[in-house]
């Protein structure tokens, strides 16, 4: 019996690999192939904001007479019991940190064809409090962050912005609730780093925008800065 040639032994180890950690689908377990999180089928449930495309959209109205945003987009809508929902509940709840990163990815493909995205000079994504961070083992919007710059080639800074108060989640609170919970738990750190600069702010989700509002506020508090935000999703008013 010959020996394995290398390429057969790499092939060997990929098929191994594969075997104990498949490629599933995130909004329904099917098996994948590629670098896309979703299956053909999830695929035709999901629905996609497009709102890149346009400087102005139905995310950046959000903030209207709030924050001055020079661009701002969803990847998707959120939909309860849809395959984005359960995506968003592996990133966040059960460890499974590459959902966001190809996520990230895909949306930074996008955005780098657009130009009112061209100009952004780095990342910042929200932060996490730093008990509720180990706990989980790290920040859902700083993963989605990662894949982002992956694709749009800007640096991730993760150390301009700290959650200083922890607060109760946001799921099920209402839309003032929500900006009471998050009021005076963000704070500014290093502004020498961002004075001057095209900042992307980046989430996991759009709720009532109190989270992006509290932060946001913060990053153009520094002279010179430009502010445009990107979340995963986004829910429709009245979520």
């Amino acid at each position: 019996m010959l020996p394995l040639s290398l390429p057969k032994w790499r092939d060997l180890g990929a098929g191994l690999l594969h075997l104990i950690y498949p490629n599933l689908c995130v909004g329904c377990d099917r098996e994948l192939s590629g670098d896309y999180c979703f299956c053909l089928i999830c695929r035709r449930q999901l629905h996609e904001t497009k709102q890149y495309l346009e400087p102005e959209n139905d995310f950046t109205e959000r903030f209207w007479g709030r924050l001055q945003v020079e661009s701002g987009a969803a990847m998707y809508y959120f939909n309860r019991k849809s395959p984005v929902q359960r995506a968003l509940h592996q990133l966040k709840y059960k460890n499974q940190a590459d959902v966001g990163v190809r996520i990230g990815r895909r949306f930074g493909r996008l955005l780098a064809r657009t130009p009112h995205f061209a100009d952004v000079e780095a990342i910042v994504p929200v932060p996490l409090h730093s008990s509720r961070e180990r706990r989980r083992g790290y920040n859902q919007s700083a993963i989605f962050a990662q894949g982002l710059s992956e694709s749009i080639r800007r640096p991730v800074l993760e150390n301009v912005l700290a959650r200083v108060q922890q607060t109760t989640t946001q799921t099920r609170k209402k839309r003032m609730e929500r900006f009471q919970n998050v009021g005076t738990v963000f704070a500014l750190k290093r502004p020498d780093r961002i004075r001057g600069k095209h900042l992307l702010l980046v989430d996991d989700v759009l709720t009532t925008g109190a989270t992006l509002e509290a932060c946001g506020s913060l990053l153009l508090s520094v002279d010179g800065v430009r502010l445009s935000m990107v979340t995963i999703a986004m829910a429709v008013q009245g979520v």
